[in-house]
């Protein structure tokens, strides 16, 4: 089967229930398409805070979340192959979360990318960013968002 437009699709992941529902979303598109599939984890690298006039004091280095992240891309390559993905990788990175998606991307050279969406609201938004609204804003190609899934309406 030759790839449709969508050659090479790469799906972002985080291990929330959002992140899952992207991963299906991305293992049926990269089916229906014949695309490649990248998957995409980032441990975040925690801030570290010191005040420009205060002395240096080394702290104890926070414990590494990596290996997690990393067994989040093995357990979704698997899904992916079992799934019937012909070409799927993977690959596990830290740093500033979307700076590091968005390397993989152009890298990569991806044609779509798959995201979650936590679904913050607007003050959330605001005050912690979003890491979906980012990667729509700066992606070199489309960003497809997939929401957590809403309950059904009560009739009346």
């Amino acid at each position: 089967m030759t790839a449709g437009r969508f050659a090479r699709i790469a799906v972002a992941i985080d291990g929330s229930p959002t992140a899952q529902e992207a991963l299906e979303v991305a293992i049926e598109l990269a089916k229906a398409e014949g695309s490649e599939l990248l998957v995409i984890a980032v441990a975040p690298v925690p801030p570290v805070f010191v005040a420009p006039n205060a002395p240096f004091v080394p702290t104890a280095m926070p414990v590494s979340t990596v290996p997690r992240y990393r067994e989040l891309v093995e357990a979704a390559v698997r899904r992916a192959q079992e799934a019937g993905v012909a070409s799927v990788s993977g690959v596990s990175d830290e740093g500033t979360v979307v700076e590091a998606i968005l390397a993989q991307v152009n890298q990569q050279r991806s044609d779509l990318l798959v995201v979650g969406s936590r679904g913050l609201s607007t003050a959330q938004r605001l005050l912690l960013g979003s890491v979906s609204t980012a990667l729509v804003n700066h992606a070199p190609c489309p960003v497809l968002v997939v929401r957590p899934p809403t309950p059904p309406r009560e009739r009346r």
